[in-house]
């Protein structure tokens, strides 16, 4: 992944998360889950996965063909979806997830808040992975790089702890509870 900057940034250690089995931050975020529940950047659908092997009814989207048949041969539900375009069942869902750094889909944090918060039903919840305290926010443009393929540039935005108060009132949700586990920090966001 390169930034505008010229950084780039190895994707090695985050693709065998993704891939693999869901680990301890990832149950302490299943363990939170009501169904039903809508895993927005569903990636290889280990959560969803994980929610259906429990019995837990839930539905992940993602613009990647690729995320979604993975998503499916590991046993979860997925369509391609993006969050900003109908998605099925708006208005119901009890728990919306943004886990892996998906809160910066689209580069705009509170509107992609916004957006999850008319995706929920009524007094459900969001369950939003966040960057470490101390670290920066806002929005970078992004692209992926494999070899002789390059592909587009795309705005992906950051919030990190320190800014998520200001950024659910925004939304008009309301911070329920911040956790960590491990390197990994979460909230879980209330409409």
């Amino acid at each position: 992944m390169r930034t505008e900057a010229g950084r780039v940034h190895g994707l090695d250690e985050a693709l065998d998360r993704w891939l693999g089995p869901c680990d301890a931050a990832d149950r302490t975020v299943l363990e939170r889950c009501e169904g039903p529940v809508l895993d927005v950047g569903c990636g290889p659908g280990r959560l969803v996965a994980a929610l259906h092997r429990a019995g837990v009814v839930a539905l992940g989207i993602d613009v990647s063909d690729v995320a979604v048949d993975l998503t499916r041969r590991n046993g979860g539900q997925a369509l391609h979806r993006d969050v900003f375009a109908p998605v099925p069942a708006e208005g119901r869902w009890r728990s919306v997830l943004l886990i892996d750094g998906n809160i910066g889909i689209g580069g705009d944090p509170g509107r992609l808040l916004r957006r999850c918060a008319g995706l929920a039903a009524p007094g459900a919840q969001l369950l939003v992975e966040l960057a470490a305290p101390g670290r920066s926010g806002g929005t970078v443009r992004l692209r992926l790089e494999g070899g002789a393929e390059v592909g587009p540039w795309f705005s992906w935005g950051r919030l990190p702890v320190d800014d998520v108060e200001g950024c659910a009132r925004s939304a008009s949700l309301r911070v329920h509870e911040v956790w960590s586990e491990g390197t990994r920090w979460f909230a879980t966001l209330v409409t």
